[in-house]
């Protein structure tokens, strides 16, 4: 069973994952520098994803769907820890000299969550191509 969605959806299904991202990176992240930082992730995206994908022959489809799996990664990882992940940066910003070590329980959920979506991504991509 293979979906049959065309350019034209993954196109729109790209742009509302592009508008989640902002949208939670926006609530996620404590000072305005993280956020121009994390603001700034879906072009670098495109960026990078547009020329390695036409490379190894990628169809489009394909490559918007590693775009919006790449960028709902990322929410999925943050959002749940946002308030802890928030204190770093913004203790890490205000003194820069002193390492911010994370918390064990924010790094095993970062882990665990990247781990669950790789294997997501690797479960639905035989139907997307």
């Amino acid at each position: 069973m293979y979906l049959h969605s065309t350019t034209g959806d993954w196109t729109l299904i790209a742009t509302g994952t592009t508008i989640v991202y902002l949208v939670a990176m926006r609530w996620c992240m404590p000072t305005p520098k993280a956020k121009r930082r994390m603001s700034f992730a879906p072009l670098a995206g495109c960026v990078f994803l547009v020329p390695t994908a036409a490379a190894k022959g990628y169809s489009v489809p394909f490559t918007l769907y590693l775009y919006s799996c790449v960028l709902l990664t990322i929410v999925i990882i943050l959002a749940p820890v946002r308030k802890r992940v928030s204190a770093d940066i913004l203790e890490q910003e205000q003194n820069p000299w002193i390492k911010v070590q994370a918390s064990s329980a924010v790094l095993w959920w970062i882990g665990l969550s990247f781990a669950g979506c790789t294997a997501a991504m690797l479960y639905f991509r035989p139907f997307i191509e």
